[in-house]
């Protein structure tokens, strides 16, 4: 069994976390190839490291010192080796680093790199595993894009020569060796590639939180934790709002059928989220996985009479929208009219000169603009396995006194949207999470997902 074990930069901000990571990573000989996020906060005063260094880039830009910046960043990682006892000369290295990029001797990239480098050179003297420079094995073409087939060959290339190693997140380097920055957040998806390119049968993200919340624990007190979830659920989830790692980290691992868990750096024993396509046989199922959604939308409401005998009447109205680069979120539609729903900041400079050309272009017989518009989506993988969900939620909130401006649901039929008033968002999402989530009702058995077809057993 091989683990990839990702640990954030919550979980490396402190030599006392270095002590969380190093009991997690000895408490199992499966957890062989650990990844690291440069040091994060230790505290909700405290600065990421890669913070500062793109701040120390700013300076830079500016011809402004930045030996402030770069003081704080030295201190920080020498209190940790100081603290830990490590022999890895840090304040040597680090100086050395410090004189060069003050001359302007490095890439704004390479600086911000060197958060995810420093930290996972102390971590790995700490856990007494060889380092490998993610710069030799996460490959870049020369337009920024990664570079998969190679990444692959020097990943598995390093693993041939290491039985363990600890690799920095978030950069790699081209063929001629210029440092190239994932985005941010993108350890998730250097642990991600690692866990693809080897086959590892499990990949670890360890943050700290215990996994994803039932719904924003802002809006309701003590939400249930999410045990499964699959990756089309935290897709849409993620997409609303809900989001504990990278987006893009899922689709290596999705692609390779390789499990992936959220843990808790300072909770390791509790469960956590797994995220994979597959239940454990015998194992019963939760009806509604989670709850998220996202404020300030914009619907532009468009009705024509006999507009489903105009053919391309819909592909014109959203080229309008294409024009002015917007993004469009839903389209609800009915015979003679639909609605284009977009965020409010994408229209925000642009939305009346929009519909200028819409009345322009396509003559509508009415076009209403409705702002202030919040959609909350109800994911759950199970919800076409019962009847009757869709109407007892718009029941539900109807009985709650919340206006329903506009229902949408996805072609795989794991989510109900609905758009209400801003000023109804976290009333409606309480309302949703009462009667489902919080509700014994909440769960369908194994003998109704096999009546259904639906269920799938590990293979």
């Amino acid at each position: 069994m091989i683990k990839i074990t990702k640990f954030g930069g919550s979980s490396v901000s402190s030599a006392e976390q270095f002590k969380k990571v190093k009991g997690i990573v000895e408490a199992d000989p499966s957890r062989r190839f650990v990844v690291v996020s440069a040091a994060g906060k230790r505290d909700k005063t405290d600065s990421k490291i890669t913070d500062l260094l793109y701040l120390v880039n700013a300076h830079l830009q500016y011809h402004v010192s930045c030996d402030d910046l770069l003081g704080t960043i030295g201190q920080r990682f020498c209190e940790i080796a100081k603290e830990l006892d490590l022999e890895y000369p840090i304040g040597h290295e680090f100086g050395v680093f410090r004189e060069r990029a003050k001359r302007g001797d490095f890439t704004p990239e390479f600086i911000v790199s060197r958060g995810e480098y420093f930290t996972a050179r102390m971590m790995a003297e700490y856990l007494g595993f060889p380092f490998v420079d993610a710069a030799d094995v996460i490959a870049f073409n020369q337009d920024g894009s990664l570079d998969m087939e190679r990444t692959g060959e020097q990943l598995r290339a390093a693993i041939g020569e290491e039985k363990h190693f600890v690799l920095p997140g978030f950069y790699g380097a081209t063929a001629d060796g210029q440092v190239r920055l994932l985005d941010r957040g993108g350890g998730d998806i250097t642990g991600a590639i690692l866990a693809q390119s080897i086959g590892a049968d499990l990949y670890e993200n360890w943050t700290d939180v215990s996994g994803f919340l039932t719904a924003d624990p802002r809006i309701v007190d003590s939400p249930k934790s999410i045990s499964r979830i699959t990756y089309a659920e935290l897709r849409e989830l993620s997409y609303m709002g809900a989001s504990v790692l990278h987006e893009e980290a899922i689709f290596p691992v999705k692609e390779a059928g390789i499990p992936l868990v959220i843990k808790n750096t300072n909770r390791p024993d509790d469960p956590g989220t797994v995220i994979s396509e597959e239940t454990e046989p015998g194992m019963a199922e939760p009806i509604i996985t989670g709850i998220a959604g996202k404020r300030d939308f914009v619907a532009v409401h468009i009705r024509t009479n006999h507009m489903s005998n105009q053919i391309g009447y819909l592909r014109k109205a959203l080229a309008i929208f294409e024009r002015y680069r917007v993004s469009i979120e839903h389209i609800p539609s009915g015979i003679d009219s639909f609605a284009v729903v977009v965020q409010g900041a994408d229209v925000k400079d642009c939305l009346y000169s929009i519909v200028g050309d819409i009345q322009r272009e396509l003559s509508p017989d009415e076009i209403k603009v409705v702002e202030h518009l919040a959609l909350i989506s109800t994911v759950g993988r199970n919800m076409s396995s019962r009847p009757g969900i869709s109407g007892r939620l718009f029941g539900e909130l109807g009985n709650a006194g919340v206006n329903i401006r506009m229902i949408a649901q996805g072609s795989e039929e794991f989510d109900i949207i609905v758009g209400v008033e801003d000023a109804d968002f976290e009333r409606a999402i309480r309302v949703i999470y009462d009667a489902f989530v919080d509700s014994e009702d909440n769960v369908i058995t194994v003998e109704e997902l096999e009546e259904k077809g639906s269920f799938h057993e590990v293979v």
